[in-house]
Formats: structure tokens, C-alpha cells, sequence
């Protein structure tokens, strides 16, 4: 089966920027790219009309548009246009299912005007069975952002630590290897109530609590280093708000990458870390389900 990268266009800004940043990742990666609009008032193809009269028109011409422009930038890349009347939602989850990675635009907090950035994305998100990218407008679309120290920020990973994460790792050293940037693994855990004394915090306690997450987080990056021995890792280990500590570390990122569980409820939802990455991190986010 060819491998594909898929990108869900609605013609808006933040889609386009996610086709940018999608035939970038593609190519990088070596996969095919897809693009995809779905809609429920498609009309069956093939439709042997005038274009004036062909109601999916405006539809084609924003694939065509879109896949003209995009293998303009990328000459070498295989890029395929892909018109589905049905639901959006349903299709972008299953799309989700047959491709590498899904990305989709995002406007993070602003006011929602398009429909694949509401309530439609973040169902697809915490629904959708392997990895949905969510890229914003108002950044470059490819080429590694910058902090305000001027250092390329590479890839951060958030790790919880609960529980196996190997499709998480999987995917963070897979995207830092094929920058060829650092990779940064980060875990923020709160501080305890036992940990706080009538002077402050006890530092004997959150020493230890350092401790621990360092043994823990060395044993999950251990193979994952061995794998990739070309990629530079480092860990960020902070006592806080893990979903503060995920969103801080992500400034000046090229791609930050979080995970959900895996699920099966009527109603998915995304945990407090990925919500607040969803919705604050500035920088292309990428949601992994993991067991």
C-alpha cells in the first residue's frame, strides 16, 4: 500500500499553511502527499458539465490550486487531489487511519470562521487512530523557528511517563532525525502536598522526586537513543504544571508532539497537556494516540 501524507484543505489560511507545512513533512519523509477536501454536497463525479454549471468547481479549483502551487515548491514530490462527498469529520478520521500523519490548520484560541478548524478538527484530534499535526497560519511553513535567543528550538516532546510511550518516542526521534535537529523530552509534574513545609518547599523531597522522573525518563529515551544515534537528546525535567511546562518548552520549537490515550468513549476528549498545547503552543502540534 503507498504511504501517504494527508492534508484536509477548506481553503482558509491555516489550511493552506498546513498543505505547506504537509508537503514539507512529505518530502522529508518521503511519502506521497494527499489532498483532501470533503464535503456532503459534492456531486457525484465524473460530472460532463460547463464549468459555470459543475457544482463542485470551486472545489476542484481549490485542490488543483493548491496541488499546482505545492509541487511548484517541491518539484520532486507526488502530490494527489482527492474530492470525498461525505462528512467532513468522518472523513479526515478514516483519512487519519490510512495515512502516516494527518494535518489539518488550526487557529488555536481566535475566533472560529472554518469549519475544519472548530468543533470538527478537535473531534478529529482526540478521535482520529494515528497522528493528526495542527498547523497555525501566522507561522513559517517550513525552516526551523527561532526563540527569542535566536537558537532553533527542534522538536520537543511531552512525556507523562504513566504507562508505555513507545509510539510517542517513535515519532518524536523519527521527526527530530528527519530535520536533523535536537530532540528535547520534557515532563513537568506538580508539586506535592507532603513536599511543602511551614518554611516553603522542602527540598530534600523534590530532589527525590527528580530523582525518580530522571531514572524513569532515561529508562523510556533508552532504546529510542540507541535507534537514532544521530540524534542530539536532551531532558527538561520541572516541578509545575505539566501542560505549563509543555506549552513553555514548545517557544521557538519547529514541532512540538504530545500524547492522548487511546479510547474508545462515546464522547473523545483530549487531556488538560494536549488541550493546552492544542490551544497555546505556537508552533505546528502533534497529537500521537498511544495505549
Amino acid at each position: 500500500m503507498e504511504r501517504v501524507l494527508t492534508v484536509g484543505l477548506d481553503g482558509s489560511p491555516e489550511s493552506l499553511a498546513a498543505a505547506h507545512w504537509a508537503a514539507d513533512e512529505a518530502q522529508r519523509r518521503k511519502l506521497t502527499l494527499r489532498l483532501l477536501h470533503a464535503w456532503p454536497l459534492l456531486a457525484p463525479e465524473p460530472t460532463a458539465v460547463p464549468s459555470e454549471i459543475d457544482q463542485n468547481y470551486w472545489a476542484k479549483r481549490l485542490v488543483h490550486n493548491a496541488q499546482t502551487e505545492l509541487q511548484a515548491h517541491h518539484p520532486g514530490l507526488t502530490v494527489v487531489g482527492n474530492l470525498v462527498a461525505d462528512d467532513a469529520q468522518d472523513t479526515l478520521i478514516q483519512a487519519a487511519s490510512e495515512s502516516e500523519m494527518l494535518v489539518l490548520g488550526s487557529r488555536g484560541l481566535t475566533p472560529v470562521e472554518s469549519y475544519f478548524l472548530g468543533d470538527i478538527s478537535m473531534s478529529v484530534v482526540a478521535s482520529a487512530e494515528g497522528p493528526v499535526v495542527l498547523v497555525r497560519a501566522d507561522k513559517p511553513a517550513g525552516g526551523p523557528s527561532t526563540s527569542e535567543s535566536g537558537a532553533a528550538g527542534g522538536v520537543v516532546v511531552g512525556l507523562k511517563l504513566r504507562g508505555p510511550c513507545d509510539d510517542l518516542l517513535e515519532f518524536a526521534f523519527t521527526s527530530a532525525a528527519a530535520r536533523g535537529v535536537p530532540l528535547r523530552a520534557v515532563h513537568g509534574r506538580a508539586i506535592p502536598i507532603h513536599a511543602y513545609a511551614p518554611w516553603g518547599v522542602d527540598h530534600t523531597v523534590t530532589q527525590e522526586i527528580i530523582q525518580d522522573v530522571q531514572k524513569h525518563l532515561s529508562r523510556a529515551l533508552r532504546p529510542w537513543r540507541e535507534k537514532f544515534p544521530g540524534v542530539a537528546v536532551t531532558d527538561d525535567i520541572r516541578l509545575e504544571s505539566p501542560a505549563r511546562v509543555v506549552v513553555a518548552a514548545a517557544e521557538g520549537a519547529e514541532l512540538l508532539i504530545v500524547g492522548r490515550r487511546s479510547h474508545h468513549a462515546p464522547a473523545p476528549r483530549l487531556g488538560s497537556v494536549a488541550q493546552a498545547a492544542v490551544h497555546h503552543a505556537h508552533c505546528p502540534v502533534a497529537v500521537i494516540p498511544h495505549e
